[in-house]
């Protein structure tokens, strides 16, 4: 007796949804272990070392065409470094700029989401120092390493310092004249900067800096003294304090980047840079994401980085930390940061940063 099968049983549409759930359960494997086997390429690719290294970076990069780039440099900076690796290698680059905290923050929400966008990462050390902690950020063998100034290799070689955010003084050559430029942080207690300094809102890392150079406690009151006697006027963004020197808003600006106030002076803008001891710096970094997508093209820009770039930032007043490549400073007499306990004591020196000195206007 021949039997019909039940109604439903094995008819297109029951076909059609198992294979549909059957996709489903693949496709949802898949997503879980492709970042850990992006990982692992991209940690293949970051470390090998043979003769070949750099035709195999060039030959893969071709292939992948583009990579993706997250920086917090200035615009102009940006464009002469994209400009020239594409120029060189016919790379595209994929351009995102924002702060260092937005960058940050988004390099994070990516990786909860496991969407893997970014390849290559460039923002200050401490920042990097953060990403580091979560594990999103791959190390790196590069022969040109062997040619940086050692406080910009750390250990780990998750990231590493391209140049050095040196914070010196600058004044408005039309309000401030050459013989009335302070020689220390202790002149700037004189009753004559009433009303005429001006100091960035986030530089807290700069501040523990100095105050450990100074001893804290005598440069804690220094700086309370300072607020007290003439006020700070207290600004968000390096380059927007400089522009606000070289435009007479603020005659004195405590914190400013070396390259920043040397670019408007060439320019012409009324505007000096000078450093006061101790001269505190900070590495910006550079770093390839741990599961980036363009994982050929991000190894060889972080070699570009290291070599070509290096050149172009020094025309452009950096100080690089390439020892092959001359410094406007001498890179011997800069204290460079400890990212890591910055990133660590942070919280400490925020608040005594905004307490001390942002919080007085």
């Amino acid at each position: 007796m021949n039997r019909r099968p039940a109604a439903g049983f094995f008819t297109p549409r029951f076909i059609a949804s198992s294979l549909a759930a059957v996709a489903v359960t693949w496709m949802a494997a898949a997503v879980v272990s492709t970042p850990a086997a992006q990982a692992g390429k991209v940690a293949d690719i970051a470390g090998y070392r043979d003769p070949d290294r750099e035709q195999r970076l060039i030959e893969g990069a071709k292939e992948e065409g583009a990579l993706t780039l997250y920086s917090n440099a200035p615009t102009d900076d940006n464009a002469d470094l994209v400009g020239a690796f594409t120029k060189k290698h016919g790379i595209k680059i994929n351009l995102w700029r924002a702060s260092s905290e937005e960058i940050r923050q988004r390099v994070l929400a990516e990786a909860k989401a496991k969407r893997f966008d970014v390849d290559f990462i460039l923002n200050n050390s401490p920042a990097m120092e953060a990403l580091r902690s979560e594990g999103v950020l791959q190390a790196v063998t590069s022969p040109y390493l062997a040619d940086l100034m050692a406080p910009a290799v750390p250990r780990h070689r998750e990231w590493v310092g391209f140049c050095l955010n040196v914070i010196v003084a600058a004044r408005n050559t039309n309000l401030v004249k050459n013989e009335e430029q302070p020689a220390t942080y202790q002149g700037l207690a004189d009753p004559r900067w009433k009303g005429r300094l001006g100091i960035e809102v986030d530089d807290f890392d700069w501040f523990a800096g100095l105050i450990g150079e100074l001893g804290e406690a005598k440069g804690i009151e220094l700086f309370r003294e300072i607020a007290a006697t003439n006020g700070f006027s207290v600004r968000k963004g390096h380059t927007l304090l400089a522009n606000l020197v070289a435009a007479g808003e603020v005659p004195l600006a405590l914190t400013i980047f070396n390259y920043t106030a040397e670019q408007l002076r060439r320019k012409g803008a009324p505007i000096a840079w000078f450093p006061l001891a101790p001269l505190i710096s900070m590495p910006n970094s550079i770093s390839i994401a741990s599961t980036a997508p363009h994982p050929h093209a991000a190894v060889l820009f972080l070699d570009f980085m290291l070599s070509d770039a290096q050149k172009i930032l020094a025309e452009r007043d950096y100080v690089v930390t390439s020892t092959k490549v001359a410094s406007p400073l001498d890179r011997s007499g800069l204290k460079v940061l400890d990212s890591a306990k910055t990133l660590a004591d942070g919280h400490k020196w925020r608040r005594l940063y905004t307490g001390v000195v942002a919080s007085r206007k």
